[in-house]
């Protein structure tokens, strides 16, 4: 009985590569703006390690209260480093993490747009002046990191008052996204990752606003490891770092930190 036994305990750790390896599942918190990229990379880790992970996607304002609350999450990737130095300032995380990533904002118009899209936020202007914007998609400010840049883009280009009454607030950047690639609304400001994915593009058009547009609430996305975080978790850290995983993360419109001077070139 006890050959039996171990025999099926040697089989069951030969199928699965390790007792530890099959538990160490790490629940990861990831922005939303990362909802269409980050998936592409997990497939790549896992087909490149063997090792599986649990990715949740959400606001980051919300994600780092969920971690102050003890919500167990092994890694964070915030599109706003602020709330990480907030953890980190907490004791909850290993460092103050690494910046993955730089996040850029679009105008979005979906197919039947009074407005069309463009850089200068100039024919969202006039479509304003005419009356012909009803409802106008962000994220939710008040937790949601792009939704607080593309704030400061309407403040900056003098629609904030004009806007306010009419905007339809995602919950994060993705629900946004949804609002206003369903046609649900005239508008939006949404991030450029998501407006890349083939499945939202096809939708309607999109121009790239620039980043000085919205220099008081810059995208810095900061990565951070929880003082919890498991063999897997740190290796999918480390994986996030490699040329395999920023190819990815380019592709879908972010700028890499070390070339945030040439932000404007996408």
């Amino acid at each position: 009985m006890k050959r039996r036994t171990c025999l099926f305990a040697m089989l069951w750790i030969v199928s699965t590569g390790s007792p530890a390896m099959a538990a160490d599942v790490p629940a990861i918190a990831a922005a939303a703006d990362l909802k269409f990229a980050l998936p592409e990379v997990a497939a790549r880790f896992t087909k490149d390690t063997g090792r599986q992970l649990k990715v949740s996607y959400g606001s980051s304002g919300n994600f780092a209260q969920q971690i102050e609350q003890g919500a167990p999450f092994e890694l964070f990737l915030s599109a706003d480093e602020g709330f990480v130095f907030r953890l980190a300032a907490q004791g909850r995380t290993r460092d103050r993490g690494t910046l993955y990533a730089i996040g850029r904002l679009v105008l979005f118009a979906p197919h039947g747009s009074p407005m069309p899209a463009d850089s200068q936020l100039k024919g969202l202007q006039a479509a304003v002046a005419q009356v012909q914007i009803k409802r106008f998609a962000i994220a939710n400010p008040d937790h949601a990191p792009y939704g607080r840049a593309a704030r400061s883009v309407l403040r900056r280009s003098g629609l904030w008052s004009a806007l306010e009454p009419k905007l339809v607030l995602g919950e994060n950047a993705s629900q946004a996204t949804q609002f206003v690639a369903s046609g649900a609304c005239q508008g939006g400001i949404i991030p450029l990752s998501l407006s890349r994915a083939p499945e939202v593009a096809r939708l309607g058009q999109f121009a790239l606003i620039p980043a000085e547009s919205h220099a008081d609430e810059p995208l810095r996305q900061r990565m951070v490891l929880m003082k919890s975080a498991g063999e897997t978790a740190r290796a999918f850290y480390d994986y996030l770092q490699t040329p395999v995983a920023r190819e990815v993360l380019v592709r879908y419109g972010f700028v890499l930190p070390v070339e945030d001077s040439r932000k404007d070139a996408l």
